[in-house]
C-alpha cells in the first residue's frame, strides 16, 4: 500500500510539472527562445569586415598593414626629409601599389586643430621607404594620413599617425561655418549640406574676379578633390567628384559636385583642391553635418 501511495504521489507530481510547462508554453509561445535581433542592412566597414567599421585615418594599423614613420619629428618653418614605410602582413615594407587617381600614394598632413593642410605625393624608394621634403608652418601635433592601395588588394586603405613639430604650440580656433572661401584670387562658393550617414550632394562653384571659371584643368584625373576631416578626432574622408574630364558630360567648371557621406553629425573641415592656369589651389570651409532624421 505504501508503495502504491508513493507511485500515485509521483504520478501526480509529474502531471503538475507538465501541466505547468504547458501553461507556460501558452504564455511564452510555442518556442520560448530569445527575441531575434533587428536586421541591419549590409554595409562595408573600414576594418575589413571584423566588428564595427571605423572611419578612415583613425587607425595606424588595419588588415595587417601598418604605417611606420621613419622620421619621428618635424621642424616648424623648415623643410624636413620626412620618411615612412607601409609594412605589409608579411612584416616587410610594401613596394608594389595600385595607382589611385594617378598616384601610388596620397599623403595628407594637417595639424590637430585642422590648420596647415597639405596634400602632397612622396617618392617611393626601392626598399619600400617613402620620402618627401615636408615643411609645416608652426609647432604642434600633426596628423599624417596615407591613402593607398597595395597591389593585389581590391580596396584602398587610409592609415594615420601623429608626428610632432617641437615648439610652443598655440592652437587656433576652428573657423566659423561660411559659404564662401577666398584663395589666391579665387572665390569658391559652397552649396548643399552634409547629413550624417547619407550621400549628401555638395557643389562648389569657382570664380575668379567677376568671372566664372569654365576652364578648370584636370588634377589627378579629376576637376577637384575634396577631403573632409571631422573636428576632434580627425576622421578622414576623401571624395572624388561626380563625373570626370573627357567623359562627354562633365563641364570644366565652374561647378564641381561631390556626393559625400560623413559618418556622424558635427563640425567638419572641408578642403577642396582644384587646378587652374597651371597651379593647384586649396579652398577651405567649415561645415556642420546634421544628424540623419
Amino acid at each position: 500500500m505504501q508503495t502504491l501511495a508513493r507511485l500515485g504521489a509521483y504520478a501526480l507530481g509529474l502531471l503538475i510539472v507538465f501541466g505547468g510547462a504547458a501553461g507556460l508554453g501558452k504564455v511564452a509561445g510555442p518556442h520560448a527562445t530569445a527575441a531575434p535581433k533587428a536586421a541591419h542592412p549590409a554595409h562595408e566597414s573600414s576594418d575589413g569586415g571584423h566588428g564595427v567599421g571605423l572611419p578612415g585615418g583613425l587607425q595606424t594599423t588595419q588588415d595587417g598593414y601598418r604605417l611606420k614613420p621613419v622620421t619621428t619629428g618635424l621642424a616648424p618653418g623648415a623643410a624636413t626629409d620626412f620618411a615612412f614605410q607601409i609594412i605589409g602582413p608579411d612584416g616587410a615594407p610594401v613596394t608594389r601599389y595600385t595607382p589611385t587617381h594617378e598616384r601610388d600614394l596620397h599623403l595628407i598632413v594637417v595639424r590637430r586643430d585642422l590648420s596647415g593642410f597639405q596634400h602632397v605625393h612622396p617618392t617611393l624608394t626601392g626598399d619600400g621607404t617613402w620620402r618627401i621634403p615636408l615643411t609645416v608652418p608652426a609647432a604642434g601635433q600633426y596628423r599624417v594620413f596615407t591613402d593607398f592601395q597595395p597591389a593585389g588588394r581590391p580596396k584602398a586603405l587610409t592609415l594615420g599617425v601623429d608626428v610632432p613639430a617641437a615648439g610652443n604650440y598655440a592652437p587656433t580656433a576652428l573657423p566659423a561655418p561660411v559659404r564662401t572661401a577666398a584663395v589666391d584670387g579665387y572665390t569658391v562658393e559652397l552649396a548643399g549640406d552634409l547629413v550624417a550617414g547619407t550621400a549628401s550632394k555638395v557643389t562648389l562653384r569657382i570664380s575668379r574676379g567677376a568671372h566664372a571659371v569654365t576652364d578648370l584643368q584636370p588634377y589627378l584625373g579629376a576637376y577637384g578633390h575634396l577631403v573632409a576631416l571631422r573636428d576632434g578626432d580627425l576622421a578622414y574622408l576623401h571624395v572624388h567628384p561626380d563625373g570626370s574630364p573627357g567623359d562627354g558630360r562633365t563641364a570644366a567648371g565652374p561647378d564641381v559636385t561631390f556626393y559625400a557621406e560623413v559618418p556622424s553629425g558635427g563640425a567638419y573641415r572641408l578642403y577642396l583642391d582644384f587646378q587652374h592656369a597651371g597651379a593647384v589651389h586649396t579652398a577651405e570651409f567649415t561645415a556642420v553635418a546634421k544628424e540623419a532624421s
